[in-house]
């Protein structure tokens, strides 16, 4: 089945699939699973973007991200799923921001009503679990039926972030 594509005003457009995924990621982990699950299920997809871009520097990402859940920020999204209502299972992906969904997810689930559909969520996270996202998923979403979700540590952006800079600050003592 299809895969859905953004057409020119940059809105997704829908096939022929009853199966959504629909993913926000960052540094790519959670794209490469949603790319796993689309093909496997043959379901559609669509990335879950921010209107305005998150900071390119991955610590400038992290302070925004920090602002956005310390005000409970759920910022326009690039584009919407006008055909929402033709899935009836959303697997959603996103990472854990800060102990929680980022605000991203937050803003997708307050716009979309997912009241009779099942909702699968993967959820990478840099070593610190779940946080609070799974209550953010019940509270934003009351009306769907929220199942177990699959998670998993991927936190390479980080990692590959300290490994450099401590080499280079070992580096440039010698």
């Amino acid at each position: 089945m299809p895969v859905i594509v953004a057409n020119a005003a940059d809105q997704p457009a829908r096939r022929n699939s009853r199966t959504l995924v629909a993913y926000f990621s960052r540094s790519g982990n959670t794209r490469v699973i949603a790319g796993l699950i689309q093909r496997r299920l043959k379901a559609d997809t669509t990335e879950l973007e921010r209107a305005a871009p998150y900071p390119a520097d991955y610590l400038e990402t992290v302070a925004e991200a920090t602002r956005e859940r310390d005000r409970g920020t759920e910022p326009a999204l690039k584009a919407g799923i006008p055909e929402l209502d033709a899935y009836d299972t959303i697997y959603l992906g996103f990472p854990i921001w800060g102990e929680t969904a980022p605000a991203v997810v937050r803003s997708f689930l307050k716009r979309h009503d997912l009241a009779g559909k099942t909702l699968i969520p993967f959820i990478t996270h840099g070593g610190y679990g779940l946080g609070r996202s799974i209550s953010v998923l019940e509270s934003h979403a009351p009306k769907a039926t929220l199942k177990k979700p699959l998670v998993m540590e991927a936190d390479q952006e980080r990692r590959t972030m300290d490994t450099v800079l401590a080499w280079l600050g070992d580096s440039s003592a010698r």
